[in-house]
């Protein structure tokens, strides 16, 4: 039985100086014994509050992939990170291949203008019944990915996404804003008289807020931009209240940057507001 690899990732205590938030591309090699000699790996990397999550592919190529999440941390006095994978998402691997749970020990560095991750891994199947045969990897920050991305969702808010079942409903993109920070909060509130209006709020698909009432306090949800995608964010009127439509100010802050932005929901339509984040 053939090991896949599949990563472990952990991050030392503190977040100073380099901003590891985004998306790591590279090569892993293995000692003999695992399914290919070389693989490839994409870290997505959110950091919050000194913690870090995120997602990782370990790949062959596109098709054939495992998927996780993981969650580490940073220590800035010796650059290095250690990763540790929490959960396998997704396995798209020949039958022969068994995914391997693996812990990496990465160092940060600068080369040429150029921002690496490099370090070592080892593992154990997903069994945990054998090791896997260690390796190393080089990583490179990268601009796009070659998977999609994830909006982190927890897993009360994933359990009733796979439950619930919404009208279809047609989309009422209001505008696109550019953020220059990757971290984007908003803030929903009702913008009028307060009159038991309740939303539901997506963002690229995953849903951050359920049923929720509109009043004068703030319904507040937190999400992680990378460059190069696009976020969506719909709210879907559960109700009308009792003054139609569906209505809410939602203030938008990333970084220095503050936005107000009205909007109005229906029976038949959803309000939408895009955002695309472009590093200064």
């Amino acid at each position: 039985m053939r090991c896949w690899l599949l990563p472990i990732l952990l991050l030392p205590h503190y977040f100073f100086g380099q901003d590891l938030n985004g998306i790591w591309k590279g090569t892993l090699t293995q000692e003999s014994g695992g399914c290919y000699p070389k693989y490839f790996l994409e870290l997505q990397i959110n950091f919050s509050d000194n913690n870090i999550t995120g997602k990782v592919y370990d790949y062959y190529d596109t098709s054939k992939f495992v998927k996780l999440s993981f969650t580490g941390k940073y220590n800035p006095l010796n650059h290095r990170l250690v990763l540790i994978e929490n959960k396998v998402l997704h396995v798209q691997i020949p039958e022969e291949c068994v995914p391997c749970i693996k812990t990496y020990s990465l160092i940060y560095s600068q080369k040429s203008g150029k921002e690496m991750l490099e370090g070592d891994w080892k593992g154990y199947t997903i069994d945990r019944r054998i090791s896997c045969p260690p390796g190393k990897l080089i990583l490179q920050r990268a601009l796009y990915s070659d998977f999609p991305v994830d909006v982190e969702q927890n897993d009360k808010l994933a359990e009733i996404q796979k439950n619930i079942r919404l009208e279809k409903r047609a989309i009422d993109l209001k505008k696109t804003i550019v953020v220059d920070s990757p971290k984007i909060r908003l803030a929903f509130y009702d913008d009028a008289t307060i009159d038991n209006d309740t939303i539901t709020v997506f963002v690229n698909n995953k849903l951050l807020l359920y049923r929720q009432c509109l009043t004068e306090k703030p319904l507040n949800i937190e999400f992680n931009a990378f460059a190069g995608t696009q976020y969506e964010v719909v709210m879907y009127a559960d109700n009308l209240g009792s003054i139609p439509p569906n209505t809410a100010l939602m203030v938008v802050t990333a970084g220095s940057q503050k936005f107000e932005v009205y909007l109005s929901s229906t029976e038949q339509k959803s309000a939408a507001v895009r955002f695309v984040y472009k590093p200064k």
